[in-house]
């Protein structure tokens, strides 16, 4: 029961994590349609830049997330004005919009192998190494922390999707363009706006990828397949759904790793997919 119990916790833990990895990926893949599969990349991209300003100057890892966000925004708006120039405008964005993420995928792995190298990587802070015991279960603040923070991002991003007309039009731009542009609204402007934040998103959720453990550059590929079950399951665009998705596939890798052994836990979030699609595909909550 114990084990049990543990596992469990752990699971929820690693969940909040996921739901912070998965975030930008369910405004850009769940609301804009665009299959950025390049974004656990700059995920490893937040985490490299918190090692930076951890190694240098000593910064908080969570701070440096925080610090590093508008950075990514700025990159995530102009990368946008590239791919819908080069593809979405001429109606190529289906399969050469794929390969344009996919190479770029690549190409920052290879940059940051040249800068970096292949060793781990890893941040110190007064949090990791720390557990809390309560009875009989163990909880790591290394996972606690990122726990608190994804779920802090999570309801950000969610309040501002739903209480600010900015975020009102990123929910409306896949859904009828026409009627945004009556309202004043550009789309392609909107767009712009929304890849923006689903990379600043990459920051802090790389920031809480190393407080969790060391990272290396080829880390980025252990998480296409679990980032894009968790946005099918949870109902594409659906921010709520996104969260309660990440907790479900958390705990049920945690069950799989402690009782099956951690080989067969990668496994879990294809099957859940697999599942999600043939028995649901529409996901938990529906499209947004």
């Amino acid at each position: 029961m114990e084990l049990l119990l543990n596992a469990i916790v752990s699971g929820l833990l690693l969940g909040g994590f996921y739901a912070a990895v998965t975030l930008g990926l369910t405004i850009s893949f769940g609301q804009l349609d665009i299959v950025n599969i390049a974004h656990p990349a700059f995920v490893i991209v937040g985490s490299y830049v918190t090692y930076m300003l951890n190694s240098a100057m000593g910064v908080d890892p969570i701070l440096s997330g925080v610090i590093f966000a508008p950075v990514f925004f700025v990159v995530g708006a102009a990368i946008y004005r590239v791919y819908y120039a080069s593809f979405e405008r001429t109606g190529q964005e289906a399969l050469s919009g794929l390969a344009f993420f996919f190479g770029l995928m690549f190409i920052i792995e290879v940059l940051l192998i040249i800068i970096y190298g292949v060793d781990y990587r890893l941040v110190g802070a007064p949090y990791i190494g720390a557990t809390w015991q309560l009875g009989p279960i163990i909880v790591p603040l290394r996972m606690l922390v990122p726990f608190v923070v994804a779920l802090a991002m999570t309801a950000c991003v969610y309040l501002y999707l739903s209480r600010t007309f900015a975020g009102r039009a990123i929910l409306a731009v896949s859904q009828d363009r026409l009627a945004l542009r009556l309202m004043g609204a550009d789309p392609i402007k909107v767009k712009q706006v929304a890849f923006g934040l689903s990379i600043a998103t990459a920051a802090l959720a790389g920031a809480l990828l190393i407080v969790i453990g060391p990272v290396e550059p080829s880390m980025n590929r252990l998480y296409i397949g679990r980032v894009f079950a968790i946005v099918v399951l949870g109902g594409m665009g659906s921010i709520g759904g996104t969260l309660v998705a990440a907790l479900i596939l958390g705990v049920a890798e945690s069950l799989v790793a402690t009782f099956y052994g951690p080989s067969w836990a990668p496994a879990v979030a294809f099957g859940i997919l697999l599942l999600t699609l043939a028995l649901r595909p529409q996901g938990l909550f529906g499209r947004y």
